[in-house]
């Protein structure tokens, strides 16, 4: 009897203790899924993103020069020694907008310009070079009155500085060019095919539409600079090594598109150059770590 009870029982405490381990198993594998789905997959380097522009600095205010037969936007805050942010190819004024700030805090009267066909500003069927780029800079410089200013620019900009330093030092006060080449030998093979320069090129679209007086002329207008950026600069080391005014040659410690190599040649044969690598960041640290960015452009215009 005892015999025929427990072969009797056995089944269903097996049946039993089957259904706890399904239903156990079950619960772990719920609780593993919901782990895997809410799990964060690590946030990139900043040096591979493209942060958004800041918002637009309040208390300034803006205009056109007619310059070149272009009508050239700028926009002016503050009082104080002149500094003249120059932006990057593509680009516009408004990626100057966490650097603004920070300057007029420090005394500084900022102008921000948007170069020919950029942004806000217009152009003309006239081809486009470096030479023609620093002369609107220039006509600009006249109608506001302004003799001499500080320069700060980057990547085109900061060519452009270059260009000013060689060939009008007499307009300059001090200088930082931030992800600058004097000739194509500075260029990365391919650079404008990382993904974060793929980005910045299809960002640069969008604000093309957005403020332009063209809108509808981005393919055209990339096509003219482009132009240009297959023979341009092209600055000798003769040409560098006689530049006189005080220069701060920058850049990322990941930029995208400038060697290492070139950058450092830069500052080794520009007399009296200092170099400053930025760490953690790319072509675009102005962005990417603006606090960090703020303090070597102001080092640079407080270096003796």
């Amino acid at each position: 009897m005892l015999h025929s009870i427990g072969m009797n029982r056995f089944p269903r405490g097996r049946a039993r203790l089957s259904i706890v381990v399904t239903a156990f198993a079950l619960l772990v594998g719920f609780v593993a899924a919901q782990g895997c789905s809410t799990r964060t997959e690590p946030s990139p380097p900043v040096w591979q993103t493209l942060p958004a522009l800041g918002a637009t600095p309040a208390g300034g205010h803006s205009g056109y020069a007619a310059v070149d037969g272009i009508e050239m936007y700028y926009a002016d805050y503050g009082q104080g020694r002149p500094v003249l942010l120059l932006h990057g190819g593509l680009g516009s004024g408004e990626y100057w907008n966490y650097q603004v700030p920070a300057l007029v805090r420090a005394g500084y009267r900022v102008i921000v310009a948007d170069s020919r066909g950029h942004g806000r500003s217009t152009r003309t069927a006239e081809p486009y070079s470096y030479d023609l780029m620093s002369a609107d800079v220039l006509a600009l410089l006249d109608q506001l009155g302004l003799s001499r200013v500080d320069l700060v620019g980057w990547s085109d900009g900061g060519i452009i500085g270059l260009n000013l330093a060689i060939n009008h030092p007499e307009r300059l006060g001090k200088v930082f060019a931030y992800g600058a080449n004097s000739d194509l030998s500075g260029l990365i093979p391919h650079g404008t095919d990382n993904p974060n320069f793929v980005r910045y090129i299809d960002r640069a679209r969008t604000e093309y539409q957005r403020l332009s007086p063209t809108p509808d002329q981005y393919d055209g207008f990339v096509a003219q600079i482009t132009h240009m950026w297959e023979t341009q600069p092209n600055y000798t080391a003769a040409q560098l090594s006689a530049i006189t005014v005080p220069i701060t040659i920058a850049d990322g410690e990941y930029d995208e598109a400038i060697e290492r190599s070139h950058t450092e040649y830069l500052a080794r044969t520009i007399p009296h150059a200092q170099l400053r690598i930025l760490p953690n960041v790319s072509h675009f640290g102005m962005l990417q770590n603006p606090d960090e960015f703020n303090r070597a452009v102001l080092d640079s215009l407080t270096r003796p």
